[in-house]
């Protein structure tokens, strides 16, 4: 218990995190307050803290020692959710472009929030593929996050693509140079057998035929 009442420097103190849910600061409020949730209200109508969506929060700008982890706020959104497609891709350098709206892929059903700290997007995939190449990360002003690996993030993103239906390998390797703007010094890097992997989860056979693109391309320098 505090001496006077707890205010929103204890509070960061204790939570040490800049994206929380209601559940993770609830029992530090309780030993304080009677009506946790009324306290969080006026903690928010102050602006101390900034309700993203109902349940989940961040610290308000001047409460911050640290930037926002856009990839750790995408997971607690949307859960079962890890950050793909776009935003990944240029998260492990293989697109030159900077991402604004930062994408996901769900088991659950499609949404976007627009906060006043960003777009966020989820895309629904089939719960087969979901598993394969997530990176788990973990750091102490974040807590735990999930992404995925380039080879994940370029398979969501290939296969959610309907411009290229039908597209064939001869192709391939020209949309991903030309339309997405990978080098291939990029392309070289990726782990055909995990491609080869997701593209099967997936049941694809545009997947499979950029996974042999790519590895063929490998082979021959």
């Amino acid at each position: 218990m505090y001496n006077t009442p707890m205010n929103i420097y204890q509070l960061k103190k204790l939570i040490r995190l800049n994206v929380f849910t209601t559940e993770m600061i609830k029992p530090i409020l309780e030993q304080e307050y009677q009506e946790p949730i009324k306290k969080i209200n006026n903690m928010v109508k102050k602006g101390e803290l900034i309700r993203l969506k109902r349940g989940v929060y961040i610290l308000g700008t001047e409460y911050r020692d640290y930037s926002l982890n856009m990839v750790t706020i995408a997971n607690m959104l949307h859960k079962p959710s890890y950050v793909s497609y776009e935003y990944a891709l240029s998260y492990h350098g293989l697109i030159p472009e900077r991402v604004y709206t930062v994408t996901s892929a769900t088991t659950y059903r499609p949404e976007i929030y627009t906060t006043e700290v960003g777009t966020f997007s989820y895309k629904k995939i089939p719960s087969k593929v979901y598993s394969l190449g997530i990176d788990w990360k973990f750091d102490e002003h974040d807590g735990g996050y999930m992404i995925a690996t380039a080879e994940k993030a370029l398979c969501d993103l290939v296969y959610a693509d309907q411009r290229i239906v039908g597209i064939d390998k001869d192709d391939m390797l020209e949309y991903l140079e030309d339309d997405l703007r990978i080098e291939w010094e990029e392309l070289e890097k990726l782990d055909t057998t995990l491609l080869w992997k997701i593209s099967m989860a997936y049941s694809s056979s545009r997947l499979r035929n950029m996974a042999a693109s790519i590895k063929k391309r490998q082979k021959n320098g």
